[in-house]
């Protein structure tokens, strides 16, 4: 059987730049995560050769979520995110599907098990998918998600934030991280940024600001680079 254990050059995964699970006071986080040792399976032909392709699941606008329709624009503050896929030599990650999924800005998912008294955008559905460029750049247009409180934890609050996914190079291989907004008061009570021990870790999960004059029309801009693999890849959080 051969070696499948990780190239010799990628660096040892740090404990202290994953979360530590499962997190007081979040219920997700023990039916999330397994509790025995995982079960390592060969890799076979079939996921060592693809699929590798995915932009065909791509449709025009699939990263646009603050305009739904022509005319139709989700309430909140407009902002564009925008950033690069990095491997683990800083090299861009070309041809990889990033998602992104959210609450609205009232703090509520357009989701049946999101039932909090929040109301619902009807312009805003929350979830849209883009492909990197040959630079390894990606871009989003939204809206800024708002805080909810997290329920049955004790009261505390989620900040605003931003689930992000990576695909790629094929659909085995992939990256679930989340996004935080700079300065925001609630990202220091935030369990789930603090369960991550390492300070510049959880520093690789908070966005950038632009200045207003860098960004054209009405769009605050965020940048966020995602980081796979290597000493400063970025951490994943479900």
């Amino acid at each position: 059987m051969p070696d499948q254990s990780p190239p010799g050059r990628f660096d040892p995964l740090d404990p202290a730049w994953q979360p530590r699970v499962p997190i007081e006071g979040y219920p997700n986080t023990w039916r999330r995560n397994p509790r025995g040792a995982l079960f390592r399976r060969p890799l076979t032909r079939s996921e060592l050769t693809g699929p590798t392709d995915l932009s065909p699941r791509l449709r025009p606008g699939d990263n646009d979520l603050a305009r739904l329709k022509p005319g139709r624009v989700a309430l909140g503050q407009l902002i564009r995110v925008e950033g690069r896929v990095l491997d683990e030599g800083g090299r861009p990650v070309r041809g990889a599907i990033v998602e992104l999924w959210q609450a609205n800005a009232a703090g509520r998912y357009f989701h049946p098990i999101d039932q909090r008294d929040a109301p619902l955008d009807p312009d805003f559905v929350g979830n849209g998918r883009t492909l990197t460029d040959g630079d390894g750049r990606y871009a989003f247009f939204t809206i800024k998600p708002g805080a909810y409180p997290v329920p049955d934890s004790g009261r505390w609050w989620r900040p605003p934030h931003i689930h992000m996914s990576v695909l790629g190079p094929s659909s085995l291989s992939r990256l679930v991280t989340q996004m935080y907004f700079p300065g925001d008061p609630l990202n220091a009570h935030d369990r789930l940024l603090n369960s991550i021990g390492d300070a510049r870790a959880r520093e690789g999960l908070v966005s950038r600001q632009l200045h207003p004059a860098d960004i054209p029309g009405e769009w605050l801009g965020f940048v966020h680079d995602l980081v796979l693999r290597g000493r400063h890849a970025t951490p994943e959080l479900d």
